[in-house]
């Protein structure tokens, strides 16, 4: 058995952003381990401050280029709780279904691109491009078919355009709703192909009980875009009382926060929403479960990727089902919003305070705006996914080395990292924390 371990892993790769993970064992004794975020510190909630609430998801989509109709979103939602604007059905339906193409892209991304060289025994991506060149056709092809689609509805994936507080600039036509729906159809085979890749995968296992946090309802819809918060250990709030939920709190080995709810450290992402939701998804979604034996509470955070997986299948046929409806309905074309009008009294302004909570690709993300009555934005908090899990991550960490330590360096090594990779972690979201030290004051 190892008694001694030294892992320092410096910029994790197959992340995004930057972050070094530190393990140090002595005679036996774990004595250090962390996530080290070291990351930039990122100011948007300072670069809102005296911005329009009608201009913030324009900025703020441009946290991630991962999430962007995530953060969108979730800004939207805050600017529009704060005027006390309620959206149209159809408005709901939309943001729904751009939501699905994001968990679509992102969930592909993870699963194919970051994920599976490691179940696969390779180092990166690209070895598999000889190896398995099927499997990367189809993980491209499956990533450009949502991009396609995410760009007839908002005019890009990456920052959309037309998706703003009140509505869309731009309602898709008929011609538009058949071709995304001919592309989404078309998504299927891929989708079944997939799965079958999965079930043949082998994931490490490793369990430990812990709080999964993400929105809740009393509905019989999947909870992505609205809904209560709350967790497997029985709490239950509204998303105004989000700050009760996550409890900041800063850490000296990180230029992002850290937080907890009512144990240590909780999760949130596909995994929690899986565990607390499952029985809401999409029938083919279940059946997707049921292939790969998961049923909640499933406590291996590397299982994470599959609860992705089963949600790609929710997502995308919840997102088929959206169009079939809109396709047989139509579409009510007066709702489109001429840019610029909000500004000039459409949306009636007004001082207040208002809070997004949206599920997104990495778990839920919430955006708090207090306005003006010039509809000025005087301050901004956003908490980030990724932020949340840090915390979750590195008890993970301290749980899983002492029961690897007959492994070598190099397999401890690797499963470490496949470790935080299985939160899909965003780290230069989640940095929003500086210390600043003055001296001589």
């Amino acid at each position: 058995m190892s008694k001694n371990i030294k892992v320092n892993v410096e910029y994790l790769t197959r992340v995004e952003g930057h972050g070094n993970i530190v393990v140090n064992v002595k005679n036996g004794k774990l004595e250090e381990c962390r996530l080290d975020i070291v990351e930039s510190p990122r100011f948007f909630e300072g670069m809102l401050r005296g911005r329009s609430i009608f201009e913030a998801q324009h900025i703020t989509s441009r946290i991630c280029g991962i999430c962007a109709c995530g953060h969108t979103l979730a800004s939207i939602q805050a600017a529009e709780d704060a005027l006390g604007f309620i959206p149209s059905e159809q408005t709901i339906k939309l943001r729904k279904f751009l939501l699905h193409l994001e968990n679509l892209d992102s969930h592909i991304l993870h699963i194919y691109l970051l994920v599976a060289p490691d179940l696969l025994g390779v180092k990166s991506f690209v070895p598999l491009i000889e190896t398995h060149n099927t499997v990367v056709r189809r993980a491209l092809r499956m990533k450009k078919e949502c991009n396609d689609v995410c760009d007839i509805l908002v005019g890009r994936h990456v920052h959309p355009i037309s998706c703003i507080v009140g509505g869309f600039t731009k309602l898709p036509r008929e011609k538009d709703l058949l071709r995304m729906l001919n592309i989404l159809i078309g998504l299927r085979p891929d989708m079944e192909a997939t799965l079958e890749l999965a079930k043949a995968l082998k994931f490490p296992q490793f369990s430990r009980e812990t709080e999964y946090v993400s929105l809740v309802n009393d509905s019989s819809e999947y909870p992505m875009l609205s809904g209560d918060l709350g967790s497997t250990d029985g709490l239950r709030m509204a998303k105004k009382d989000y700050r009760k939920l996550t409890n900041e709190f800063v850490v000296s080995h990180s230029s992002a926060k850290h937080t907890k709810a009512t144990r240590q450290s909780y999760a949130v992402g596909a995994l929690a929403r899986f565990n607390l939701n499952q029985h809401k998804l999409h029938p083919k979604a279940k059946e997707a479960a049921k292939a790969l034996g998961m049923k909640p509470i499933v406590t291996n955070p590397y299982l994470n990727t599959a609860a992705q997986l089963i949600e790609c299948v929710h997502s995308l046929e919840d997102a088929i089902e959206i169009l079939e409806r809109l396709k047989d309905k139509g579409v009510d074309y007066s709702q489109e919003i001429v840019v610029g009008l909000n500004e000039r009294g459409t949306i009636p302004v007004k001082a207040g305070c208002g809070i997004g909570a949206v599920e997104v690709p990495r778990g839920i993300l919430f955006h708090e705006y207090e306005i003006d009555n010039q509809g000025k934005i005087v301050n901004a908090n956003c908490v980030i996914p990724t932020g949340q899990n840090l915390n979750n991550i590195e008890h993970d960490m301290a749980s899983l080395v002492p029961q690897i330590l007959d492994k070598s360096q190099e397999e401890i090594t690797l499963l470490l990292e496949m470790l935080v990779r299985a939160y899909d972690p965003c780290i230069s979201c989640s940095a929003h924390f500086l210390n600043v030290k003055f001296v001589g004051r």
